[in-house]
């Protein structure tokens, strides 16, 4: 059975390399025993595992490495015990048991914030992409055109045929809301008054008029867009109005300049002195602007609660503090806890809240009628305290920092029951500790905590100036400060919740302006007022804008210097285009604004074109109509030529004369007019530039497109060739554009004038019109007949074209004829002359339509044909 087995297996085994048997080639047979014998030859003479070990032990031995010693220890070792304390605790070993107990809390408090700060960045990633997602969608929409006019055509044509070429999307965007239109009213009045002013050569108060615009719309003055405002005019050290030039001691020399007044140090060498001023300038404003606000706050509050304040009949500043101080820290006859009293009152504290609302020479007057008492507990601190508030910049000599920082080290830094204003105080004067940003009881609420940080800012020192401040509050994000966030304290938290626009004044104080800009456009309810400090920024000289190749497709750009950049272009298109089709003429007022960057080194002349491109796409997306002509110019009956909106306007545009304003702006918006199928704008276009040529061209293909459409091109055609008509009788009256177009629109209107006789079934003025036109003979004469085909081909295009149309209307008039004459009571000589005429007319025209060879469709050649027989017989 085993040797069947065998066999039957060798059998197989010889079938499955049948295939592959070559007859040159010898067989191998060999034998069970003799394929064991080889097998254990080949093994043998592989090398061993025991070599390999010993050859990596040589090789690690040379490095230095003990291989057998690590192989023992590793197999010696017992993971069990990794965790666990070296060596066995004892009940008694107190010592060891803390250090143990330490460790381990340390571990789980690394593992815990690790795991919380983890949590946290995927909570606020997912805050911050659910709070933008809407507003990124709408962008996204708007720029796609997703919200195009459906009634006006130009629009969709003009971005089919410039798709791609333009930095602003040619759709108009959703028309806004009743609310929204108030607003937008409310504050273009000083956008106009501006761009006068402008015009003038004087200065315009711009934000206070745009702060009164706020306040007319809220007349809470705690409405954060109006404080806004304030803030800014605080900044620029803007005056609220500039006496008229009529005062008698009003002059233009003597005018403060404020247009691009802060543009030399703002957008050249940050670190040079006229930057170094501007930023103290920024910081000082702030600081003063926040004064002003909290001291309104400190009124409000002594006057909601005047049983507490206590004020009585003393209207002073200091009297005020005290009874603001009263209702904040005084509680059932005990001030609070750490509210040091000196001279039987809160001294500190009194004198630090006159320093936070502005009155720096009052506080100092409490110090001195109170400096015996003072000094008794604080040696000298009068003395420091008056050299501070009568320096200019708040900033000590070097001895007077020193003794304070003393003191400070001293006794305050490390006291748990000093008081908090008193601390401040000391921090304040010598500027002490800036990286300790907070101190309890007086960083309570978010402005309290910006204000003592623009206080402690030291540009003289590197580290301790506007930007590095402004390097921190980015750090915090805005989450921090309108989300509630840990900047400011858990007061702060709370008061700053919900706020919107205050991340964008934190941003404006400290002079990011672009990124408060743009922190504004980033939520719908304030994007009015990001477009109009926007304006403001650039009138002063306070914004930078980016170049063509810097431009991202968001409002802000990072330059390749790490600045940051507004386009403010864009963002002047996204907001016009709500109404430009309503109010082409206040769109054009924001539109001017652009302009105001045009001293901006490097992309100044790109800011004055992406106007110049704006003004075209207004001028393309109004509607027509006296408002359009009232935008652009146009001639009255007389002739005479009356100038628009933006020829007057032209200087704002960088366009000092007729020809640059002709070359840039009406000749470049005539041609998107023509290209958008709206022949009358670009007609009235090129005329009021001067290009006559063109005018009668463009009047040729208008009125050879309308006659060859249906009902002559209806209401359309009409307006058409009255446009036509009064403008080539002014041209041939002035002798303007001769020349073949001129006579093809000649020609082009009897057709018309024609057909119009034809269908009030004046037939012989309508044949006697056409016959006119000179484009056939209607003689006879074959020579005539042939010589007219043979020019036929120098014809004007639109006539051309026309060619299948004009033969059968001029046909259609002579059988029309025809008929009339035939049955009419003329007599029989009278009648058969006018026939015989007749027939003459209707063999020319088709043997005119014979010699224009490949011209007309088999259709027309019967056409004819028909008719001619109907005259023959």
């Amino acid at each position: 059975m085993a040797a069947d087995s065998l066999a039957s297996l060798l059998t197989s085994s010889k079938a499955l390399t049948s295939h592959l048997s070559r007859p040159d080639l010898p067989q191998l047979n060999l034998s069970l025993d003799q394929i064991e014998a080889q097998s254990r030859r080949l093994v043998s003479r592989q090398p061993g595992a025991a070599t390999d070990s010993g050859r990596a032990n040589y090789l690690l031995a040379q490095a230095h490495v003990d291989a057998p010693a690590l192989a023992n220890a590793i197999t010696q070792l017992n993971t069990s015990t990794t965790f666990s304390p070296l060596r066995p605790l004892q009940d008694t070993d107190i010592a060891s048991y803390l250090r143990h107990a330490h460790e381990q809390n340390i571990i789980s408090t690394i593992e815990e914030a690790r795991r919380e700060t983890q949590e946290d960045f995927y909570r606020v990633l997912e805050d911050r992409s659910r709070q933008d997602w809407e507003t990124r969608k709408k962008r996204v929409f708007e720029e796609l055109g997703g919200r195009v006019g459906g009634d006006n055509p130009a629009v969709a044509q003009y971005r089919k045929s410039h798709s791609g070429k333009s930095a602003f999307a040619m759709s108009t965007g959703p028309s806004p809301s009743l609310q929204m239109q108030s607003k937008m009213m409310a504050y273009d009045r000083p956008i106009t008054e501006l761009n006068q002013a402008r015009l003038r050569g004087v200065s315009y108060p711009i934000i206070h008029a745009l702060l009164h615009s706020s306040l007319a719309l809220h007349p809470d003055r705690t409405n954060p867009m109006s404080q806004l405002f304030h803030l800014l005019s605080k900044i620029t050290s803007e005056p609220p109005s500039i006496p008229p030039l009529s005062h008698s001691s009003a002059h233009i020399l003597n005018a403060p300049l404020f247009e691009r007044k802060h543009a030399r140090a703002y957008l050249n060498d940050p670190s040079s002195r006229d930057a170094l001023d501007l930023r103290r300038q920024i910081a000082k404003g702030s600081r003063e602007a926040l004064e002003e606000q909290y001291f309104d706050v400190l009124e409000r509050t002594v006057h909601s609660r005047p049983t507490e304040a206590r004020l009585g009949g003393d209207p002073s500043v200091s009297n005020k503090v005290r009874a603001f101080l009263l209702v904040r820290f005084y509680r059932g006859g005990e001030w609070q806890e750490r509210i040091e009293l000196v001279a039987g009152q809160p001294l500190w504290a009194k004198l630090f809240y006159l320093v936070r609302t502005g009155y720096g020479d009052e506080a100092l007057r409490e110090a001195v009628q109170h400096q015996a008492a003072i000094e008794h507990r604080e040696d000298s601190f009068v003395m420091h305290f008056r050299t501070w508030i009568e320096s200019p910049d708040r900033r000590l000599p070097k001895p007077h920092r020193d003794h304070i920082q003393s003191i400070y080290n001293a006794h305050l830094l490390h006291s748990s029951t000093v008081d908090p204003f008193k601390l401040a105080l000391y921090k304040l004067m010598g500027r002490l500790d800036p990286s300790r940003r907070s101190v309890p009881l007086v960083t309570a609420t978010t402005e309290d905590w910006l204000w003592f940080q623009l206080s402690m800012l030291d540009e003289d020192e590197e580290g301790s100036g506007l930007n590095s401040l402004g390097e921190v509050l980015m750090g915090y994000g805005e989450r921090y400060f309108e989300g509630g966030g840990a900047s400011a304290g858990a007061e702060g938290q709370a008061q700053a919740k919900g706020r919107t626009g205050l991340w964008a004044s934190v941003l404006l104080m400290t002079g990011q302006f672009e990124r408060a800009v743009a922190a504004l456009w980033d939520h719908p309810e304030t994007e009015i007022e990001a477009v109009h400090m926007a304006i403001a920024l650039s009138y002063h000289g306070l914004l930078r804008v980016p170049s063509r190749t810097d431009t991202a497709e968001l409002t802000l750009s990072f330059l390749p210097n790490g600045q940051v950049a507004l386009n403010l272009p864009t963002l002047i298109w996204r907001y016009v285009r709500q109404f430009v089709k309503m109010d082409g003429k206040e769109a054009l007022q924001y539109v001017y604004t652009v302009t105001l960057n045009a001293d901006q080194p490097g992309v100044g002349e790109e800011q004055v074109e992406q106007a110049w491109e704006m003004v075209r796409r207004i001028i393309t997306l109004a509607n027509a109509g006296p408002a359009w002509d009232e935008l652009v110019g146009g001639f009255r009956t007389d002739g005479n030529k009356f100038s628009g909106v933006i020829e007057h306007f032209a200087p704002l545009l960088k366009l000092p004369s007729a020809e640059s304003f002709n070359a840039q702006i009406l000749i470049p918006a005539a041609q998107h007019s023509s290209s958008s199928d709206r022949p009358l704008e670009a007609i009235k276009l090129y005329n009021l530039a001067g290009d006559y040529d063109t005018v009668v061209a463009c009047l040729a293909q208008a009125l050879g497109a309308s006659i060859g459409q249906p009902n002559a091109g209806g209401e359309r055609g009409k307006a058409v060739e009255g446009t036509a008509r009064e403008i080539v009788r002014h041209y041939v009256r002035m002798n303007r554009g001769a020349g073949q177009c001129r006579e093809a629109v000649e020609k082009l209107l009897k057709i018309r004038e024609a057909m119009g006789y034809k269908e009030e079934g004046r037939v012989d003025l309508a044949l006697e019109l056409l016959e006119s036109t000179e484009i056939v003979t209607l003689d006879g004469d074959v020579g005539k007949i042939n010589k007219k085909a043979d020019e036929f081909k120098n014809q004007h295009e639109s006539l051309q074209r026309n060619i299948e149309m004009f033969l059968p209307l001029v046909m259609d008039c002579v059988v029309s004829v025809y008929r009339k004459i035939k049955t009419s009571n003329a007599p029989d000589s009278a009648r058969q002359a006018t026939l015989a005429t007749l027939r003459k007319k209707s063999k020319s025209v088709i043997m005119f339509a014979g010699f224009l060879k490949y011209r007309l469709s088999p259709d027309v050649y019967n056409y004819l044909a028909r008719l001619d027989v109907e005259v023959s017989l």
